[in-house]
């Protein structure tokens, strides 16, 4: 085999991705190989190339997420290959979903600061829970009585999202736009009002049974959430440029 030829070395980095089963660093790549059969960087990136195009038209692809590089299933096989695992995916409250999508878009960020945009009390086993999972964890504290601390995303965050970076979230604004218009029918005749309280009434009874029905899709609730900060101070270039230094090194060494 020569390591010094692409397409040799494509085959073998394939190899080792399919091994390790998680994403690997390039520098990780580098470090298994002896230093006298190491191929030059140069080398490296083409046999990366020469991977991805190889994964053309075949059920898994070469993806770059924040820790590196991984073979993984096309998201258009998803619902067939979930089948292989008896037990269900879990599912989140829309609780911890605004929890985390209000960290991924503002932080750094407080658990005051997030309470103030949700308005209501942000529950501590919702903040476990994304940090036992390593989505997100504290970078530093903010300058204010209590110094309160402060949460950022991790690489691992990025990683279950697909993501190489922070700026590969897609825009609230252009999340809204995609928000399809509702479906209204003009020839409805308007709902007699007993009817409607009625109506109101077993819909209440109804949600009072099922009340840990909270899940929501992840886009339309970034939407909500760009439409209940409206007013608000602050942005997220606000936020960071508000944090203290070693806050911001802390997040820089999030991005990869």
């Amino acid at each position: 085999m020569n390591l010094n030829e692409p397409r040799d070395l494509a085959s073998l980095i394939e190899a080792f991705l399919l091994a390790s089963g998680k994403p690997q660093s390039l520098e990780r790549l580098f470090e298994l190989f002896e230093e006298a059969e190491r191929p030059e960087p140069k080398v490296f990136r083409q046999a990366l190339e020469v991977l991805g195009k190889s994964c053309n038209g075949r059920a898994f692809e070469l993806k770059e997420v924040a820790s590196g590089y991984r073979l993984q299933i096309r998201e258009a096989y998803a619902p067939w290959v979930g089948r292989l695992w008896e037990e269900r995916p879990q599912r989140y409250s829309r609780a911890l979903l605004e929890t985390l999508a209000l960290i991924a878009y503002r932080q750094p960020i407080t658990r005051g600061e997030i309470e103030d945009v949700r308005g209501v009390a942000v529950n501590s086993n919702i903040i476990k829970t994304l940090m036992e999972r390593e989505w997100i964890r504290v970078v530093g504290y903010r300058e204010v009585p209590g110094r309160p601390a402060m949460f950022a995303t991790t690489k691992a965050f990025l990683d279950h999202f697909n993501l190489k970076s922070l700026e590969q979230l897609p825009a609230l604004a252009e999340l809204r736009e995609l928000q399809p218009e509702p479906l209204l029918d003009p020839d409805d005749a308007p709902v007699p009002a007993h009817l409607q309280a009625l109506a109101d009434a077993s819909l209440g009874e109804q949600e009072a049974v099922d009340e840990p029905k909270e899940e929501t899709s992840f886009r339309s609730l970034l939407v909500e959430l760009d439409a209940m900060e409206e007013g608000l101070k602050t942005d997220f270039d606000d936020l960071r440029g508000q944090a203290p230094e070693a806050a911001v090194e802390e997040e820089g060494k999030l991005q990869p």
